[in-house]
């Protein structure tokens, strides 16, 4: 893709995502379902933790393209190696992962994740565009133009990490309310619970390795923005 195309497919991306990310936080219900928006609003859901990562993302990208386009390349090469990184480690893994485990759940209970009070709140647009779109985008991310992988070992460092936070904040808050962000984690005793976060870990890196196949496939080893 020309440079120009690009900065103008980020600068769309990253306004889409801030207004999906926007638009969660103006839910609103007279009476809210159970404890879906208490403690921690909506910023407990891995869903909209998802939809800020992809506005930052794409907010970066956008930076990046502009700083080719007006020849600061110095600083342009500076951001897109925090482009790339966040993609590689972040915003394709995570994506896939809302996606494809959301839907997988949906279908088999809908009640384990997405209770069917959600629908008075949240109009079904809204769900596609939290649920379904993120894995399209990320995709054609990935076709639109090479991203460089970290060395494998840093990448996946870094995704645990990360995992490990959001999982310690899942934990912080069924400590301090008694409830689960998630009512299927009710259903599973402590070792249970561990197994399914070992799994869930296990699947994110599936995805990230996912993505740095598909790149490498599409683009090869050798060129890169």
């Amino acid at each position: 893709m020309e440079i120009s195309t690009l900065a103008t497919y980020h600068c769309l991306a990253f306004v889409w995502y801030f207004f999906i990310a926007y638009s969660t936080t103006r839910v609103k219900a007279e009476e809210p379902p159970s404890e879906v928006f208490l403690y921690g609003g909506q910023w407990k859901y891995l869903t909209v933790l998802n939809l800020v990562l992809q506005a930052v993302f794409y907010g970066v990208s956008f930076l990046a393209d502009v700083l080719r386009l007006i020849k600061k390349l110095r600083c342009a090469k500076r951001v897109i190696s925090s482009r790339d990184l966040l993609f590689s480690v972040l915003a394709f893994p995570v994506s896939t992962f809302v996606s494809i485990s959301f839907w997988t759940l949906y279908t088999y209970n809908r009640e384990l994740v997405y209770p069917k009070s959600l629908d008075r709140v949240i109009p079904l647009w809204l769900n596609h565009a939290m649920h379904t779109a993120v894995f399209p985008f990320a995709l054609l991310e990935i076709l639109a133009l090479p991203h460089r992988y970290p060395a494998k070992k840093k990448g996946l460092i870094l995704l645990g990490f990360v995992a490990f936070l959001y999982i310690s904040w899942v934990l912080w808050i069924y400590s301090v309310t008694g409830e689960w962000v998630y009512p299927l984690f009710a259903l599973f005793s402590p070792p249970g619970l561990a197994a399914f976060f070992a799994g869930s870990l296990a699947f994110i890196i599936s995805c990230y390795n996912f993505g740095e196949f598909l790149n490498r496939m599409i683009w090869g080893q050798s060129k890169f923005s």
